[in-house]
């Protein structure tokens, strides 16, 4: 039975295919676009719930991509620290011309070029994490281990 994508999840599900494992995007009927609303809609803790989140440089305007924890607030200072100058959270537009997707559906994969990322320590004692595909109704299941090596991230105290 062949599987129908939007052309958005098709996308993030065809770069997934490059990394030669198992990962299968699903769209849902019900939202995805924040951690809370993915966690009720996949029936699972919003702790694992992998967030993708787009900050940027006050000072070099380079965004720097944060996976974190559904259940995590991002500390703006502590990942100061980590990037060495201060960041603020991108706008819409940021978030659009950074990484080719829309807030709510942000993966951690396909962006147009590439970015640091960072990645919740809290996400890495997850059994299993689910992320965005793409859009605000589509996730994909991965392990962290497999977070890692998708996205090349460090890991990090977020909170």
């Amino acid at each position: 039975m062949t599987r129908t994508l939007s052309s958005s999840s098709q996308k993030v599900q065809s770069i997934l295919d490059t990394y030669q494992l198992s990962f299968e995007v699903v769209e849902l009927p019900s939202s995805t676009r924040t951690a809370r609303e993915a966690a009720e809609s996949i029936g699972c803790d919003v702790g694992s719930i992998a967030k993708s989140l787009v900050f940027i440089g006050k000072q070099s305007r380079q965004a720097v991509l944060v996976i974190a924890s559904g259940k995590n607030r991002v500390d703006e200072d502590l990942l100061a620290e980590v990037v060495g100058e201060g960041v603020a959270i991108a706008d819409a537009k940021q978030v659009r011309e950074v990484t080719g997707f829309a807030i709510g559906g942000v993966p951690p994969v396909g962006f147009p070029e590439s970015v640091p990322v960072y990645i919740d320590a809290d996400l890495m004692d997850c059994e299993v994490i689910w992320a965005a595909a793409g859009t605000p109704f589509s996730v994909f299941r991965l392990e962290p281990e497999s977070l890692l090596l998708l996205t090349d991230g460090t890991v990090i105290g977020i909170t």
